[in-house]
């Protein structure tokens, strides 16, 4: 049973997370509303990335707990986490370069055995959204340009329902035309009920999508509110990230 909607889909408390001698967190507090966009930002090297493996189980936590609609993952392992609804795109993106983009997207269709099986209606959506996987979808993945990659490792998290959608930077490398086809997607998502926490280093992208943001600097939280109030406040976001929308 999923936790009530007043609830956080995503918590995470007091977390620590060391990478060999670096401790890279130091006490992590996020929570990420149901339902809405959270934007987590921040300069380089201030953990984003981090945080995003430590919720998935790619890198565990030393310390604290990462709480996922009501329940504790702190400690489970990373296949288990992407089974119960959440869908996680890295910065690398994670294409399959000798696959063809749909065999990429079957990947993902854990439902289906084979293309057309998939849910149609769903990939009519996607191919809507993204007209360039559809166009290249018997092309191999590794031959298409990187902002079409983007696309299809959004487009792949999306082939099913999930419930969370965890996003690594999105923007990156995108085209202005391509870029505004990812916010219409996210938004789309996010008004079909989808929660979602995205790293971004482009604030304008970040404005246009966020309901709350969360900014980290050295492997902390300082900073959690409202998108809104904080678009509003030119020398707050000037002292957080040295730089301002």
């Amino acid at each position: 049973m999923s936790a009530p909607a007043s609830t956080p889909m995503l918590t995470l408390q007091g977390v620590h997370t060391s990478i060999g001698a670096y401790h890279i967190l130091h006490g992590v507090d996020l929570r990420v509303p149901r339902g809405q966009v959270t934007m987590l930002l921040g300069r380089n090297g201030a953990g984003k990335t981090t945080t995003l493996r430590t919720i998935m189980g790619l890198w565990r936590a030393s310390q604290g707990s990462i709480v996922l609609d009501g329940q504790d993952i702190s400690a489970v392992p990373t296949p288990e986490i992407a089974q119960k609804s959440v869908a996680y795109v890295p910065e690398n993106m994670g294409i399959f370069s000798d696959l063809t983009v749909k065999e990429n997207m079957l990947l993902a269709a854990r439902n289906a055995q084979t293309a057309t099986q998939m849910d149609g209606t769903r990939l009519q959506w996607i191919f809507g959204l993204f007209p360039a996987v559809e166009k290249f979808w018997n092309h191999p993945a590794g031959k298409l340009s990187g902002g079409q990659k983007q696309m299809l490792a959004v487009a792949r998290a999306m082939v099913e329902r999930r419930d969370l959608l965890i996003v690594d930077e999105p923007s990156k490398g995108l085209a202005p035309a391509i870029m505004d086809n990812m916010v219409h997607a996210l938004q789309q998502l996010k008004a079909s009920g989808v929660t979602v926490l995205l790293v971004e280093q482009n604030l304008g992208f970040a404005q246009q999508l966020g309901d709350q943001v969360a900014v980290m600097d050295n492997g902390r939280v300082v900073h959690n509110g409202s998108m809104d109030a904080f678009i509003q406040d030119p020398a707050l976001q000037h002292r957080l990230l040295g730089l301002a929308l």
